[in-house]
């Protein structure tokens, strides 16, 4: 509990930008979601972080890059955005 307190208030006081200018981000054109150097740079500032980039290229049925497809689109089902639907065409759901 300690862990997602300090978590959400770190993210109070320095929220998240999705802004270009870090290069962390991608647009909303570009299929929103973070570069591999944001999750880079997220990992640094949170070790132990198990995050990763974005599943978008062809993958084999049934490896482990299908099922974290497979997973995030069953989640991200309900987004409506503009960046949700940015990154659900990004993910290929």
């Amino acid at each position: 509990m300690d862990k997602f307190k300090k978590f959400y208030e770190d993210r109070e006081s320095n929220p998240i930008s999705t802004s270009k200018k870090s290069g962390n981000f991608l647009s909303t054109k570009d299929g929103a979601g973070m570069t591999k150097k944001g999750v880079a740079a997220f990992r640094r500032k949170n070790p132990g972080s198990k995050l990763q980039t974005a599943v978008t290229g062809k993958v084999k049925p049934g490896s482990k890059a299908a099922a974290r497809r497979k997973s995030f689109c069953a989640r991200s089902r309900g987004w409506t955005g503009e960046r949700g639907k940015a990154a659900r065409r990004r993910w290929k759901c």
